[in-house]
């Protein structure tokens, strides 16, 4: 049996026979014959830290081409000087005006469309609203973000945030008439999304498999929920998650238990052969969850350019 450790790091008991039998039959195995080894590398994380202190290092830098004390009479947190934030009735989140996340990079789908700066659906998602909204984005980036690179690694969670990111800005670009949308929303919805397929396309090496399934289909329902409140872009969600969903049957797929067994196999024992690295169900998904994107994305882009 495979359990997931805390710290990130997977570990399995490789039950095994010797070569040469020689414990009598019907008698309980020698506890040597049993061994834990750490079979996945644990990732020392520092993209999802880095991601953190640019998405910071992007909101002062909003803040201060903002200068609310040059535009406005209002400002709230005078204290601040150049960083002063816009007037709560203008923004209750404390952060910039509109104007200046539009400047700066927001999602305006008139522009997208009609000026063809399709940049915006990656610059969107390094933008937020005020302090509120980063601090709350930011703290469920560390939280979910850490764990997912320490198992996977730097280039393959990377991957899904960016992408899924740039999912959820498609579609809110689809179903967005007006206003604009700012936030790393989309690309944290995507890493919940890779989470669950994850979970689906590794099921033989969780210990505990419907509570880990239940836990996180709770905390995604959750998150859902949030974005039903006023001024909350939900299609970024939505587009997100299922972008992250099926990036995940692509980049965080593990090899199948009895694989593992065999290649950690101490020496003097015989494990039980895999004939491949992988299920099959396993390379299913991965294909289509592959030509979904392709897609989906190909369609969500000719879609949002083309709009009139």
């Amino acid at each position: 049996m495979m359990g997931r450790g805390e710290a990130g790091i997977d570990s399995v008991e490789i039950k095994v026979h010797p070569r040469q039998a020689n414990t009598p039959a019907g008698s309980s195995p020698n506890p040597s014959q049993f061994q834990s080894q750490s079979v996945f590398k644990n990732w020392v994380p520092w993209l999802v830290p880095l991601f953190v202190v640019a998405n910071v290092a992007v909101f002062i830098a909003v803040m201060y081409v903002n200068d609310c004390p040059s535009n406005s009479g209002s400002c709230v947190a005078r204290s601040l000087g150049r960083f002063y934030f816009q007037p709560l009735k203008e923004n209750p989140l404390l952060g910039p005006s509109s104007s200046t996340l539009e400047k700066m990079g927001a999602l305006d789908v008139n522009r997208v469309v009609h000026k063809h700066q399709s940049w915006r659906l990656i610059s969107c998602i390094w933008l937020h609203a005020g302090v509120f909204h980063v601090l709350a984005n930011m703290l469920s980036l560390l939280f979910i973000g850490i764990r997912l690179e320490q198992e996977f690694g730097f280039l393959r969670v990377g991957l899904v945030y960016v992408i899924s990111g740039y999912g959820g800005s498609l579609l809110s670009a689809l179903f967005i008439q007006t206003g604009i949308s700012v936030g790393a929303s989309g690309a944290l919805f995507g890493l919940l999304g890779g989470m669950l397929s994850e979970l689906i396309t590794n099921w033989t090496i969780y210990a505990n498999k419907f509570a880990a399934l239940l836990t996180l289909l709770c905390i995604i329902a959750v998150n859902l929920a949030v974005g039903l409140l006023p001024h909350v872009d939900n299609f970024a969600h939505i587009g997100g998650f299922l972008s992250g969903f099926f990036l995940g049957f692509v980049f965080l797929i593990r090899p199948q238990f009895k694989w593992i067994n065999q290649k950690t196999c101490p020496p003097g024992y015989i494990a039980p052969p895999a004939q491949s690295k992988h299920q099959t169900y396993q390379y299913v998904l991965w294909v289509i969850s592959l030509i979904v994107l392709i897609i989906g994305f190909t369609l969500g882009l000719v879609g949002t350019v083309s709009r009139s």
